[in-house]
């Protein structure tokens, strides 16, 4: 019977190559609030949901290009990649062969990127980590590495940013792991010691030996919107202390309330934040006046924090949060 038959072909009687699809990736999920959202959309406005203002996760390549002038990044240190001393394997599968899986996968080195940039023309050295590459951690590669953008920024007097992002120590290489948080530390502390300013930028996630090191010793520490910031896990806390937790326990606003992190920057902000804190904190060949401001020796640029605010003479004043001492309070 005819009617029981297709006499027109329809899409089923196209090849896969003759239809027209919609490509993947095209729309992305916000993980926050469940909207559906346009990828290139999503992108120019630096991977920030226009919804609920949820900060995506991104790579280190993407923060570069977010925090330093275009075409001034200078990689360093590339070259690096770790070894498997301990014949280390999980599950059947080496150590070895999760390094190259994780190189494949992610087109990085290892987990972290450094190098020189300039923000706003300020020089600076850089130190991005990638939660792309086995979680962030850190392993022998990784502290070497940031150890190196450290020493850099004693040789040149640059000052230093790191981006934090990772899961912890690298467990894959024990011992050897955690010998980065001394050696980091360390070097931070010489840093300290010659005036050198280091910003450290939390982003979700900071956890584990990282934030047991580096990512806590800088001279100003930024956080990212709802980052998640800690060393253990909350379960584990949870059960520690056997008792209930605040629902933003750990996560970046916690933290500045309980004096933490120094402030949470929306990653629009971002690059403006950071040359108000580099100018700010850079201005060592300023003198200081009765008014209480720092006035240039060439007379063309002022800087001053009055009330909260870090002003200079060029640029629009950003509001920081005030300090109180036990008296005000």
């Amino acid at each position: 019977m005819s009617w029981l038959r297709r006499d027109k072909k329809g899409l089923k009687g196209k090849s896969r190559a003759e239809r027209r699809e919609i490509p993947d990736g095209l729309w992305v999920k916000c993980q926050s609030c469940g909207e559906i959202l346009y990828r290139q959309e999503l992108e120019k406005n630096l991977w920030v949901c226009s919804g609920c203002r949820f900060h995506f996760r991104v790579g280190a390549h993407e923060y570069l290009d977010f925090m330093l002038d275009e075409g001034t990044f200078e990689e360093r240190h590339s070259g690096l990649t770790s070894l498997d001393p301990l014949k280390f394997k999980a599950d059947r599968t080496s150590y070895s062969d999760q390094l190259q899986r994780a190189k494949t996968k992610s087109s990085l080195e290892d987990a972290v990127i450094c190098g020189f940039g300039l923000i706003n023309g300020q020089p600076v050295s850089v130190a991005v980590m990638d939660f792309a590459f086995m979680g962030g951690s850190m392993g022998s590669v990784v502290g070497e590495k940031i150890a190196r953008a450290i020493r850099d920024s004693l040789e040149t007097r640059r000052p230093l940013i790191i981006v934090c992002s990772s899961g912890g120590a690298r467990m894959q290489e024990s011992i050897l792991s955690l010998m980065q948080m001394a050696k980091t530390s360390a070097l931070l502390g010489r840093m300290r010691e010659r005036g050198i300013p280091f910003i450290s930028l939390l982003t979700h996630p900071t956890t584990g030996g990282v934030t047991a090191s580096f990512a806590m010793l800088g001279d100003v520490i930024l956080a990212e919107p709802r980052a998640l910031i800690g060393f253990a896990g909350r379960r584990v806390i949870k059960s520690t202390i056997n008792s209930d937790l605040p629902d933003d326990f750990q996560l970046a606003e916690f933290l500045v309330e309980h004096g933490m992190v120094d402030r949470v920057v929306a990653r629009h902000d971002l690059r403006k934040v950071l040359s108000h804190v580099l100018r700010f904190c850079t201005a060592s060949n300023m003198e200081f006046l009765d008014n209480g401001e720092r006035k240039s020796e060439d007379d063309t640029t002022t800087t001053a924090l009055f009330d909260g605010r870090i002003v200079t003479a060029d640029e629009d004043p950003v509001d920081v949060e005030p300090i109180q001492d036990d008296a005000s309070a």
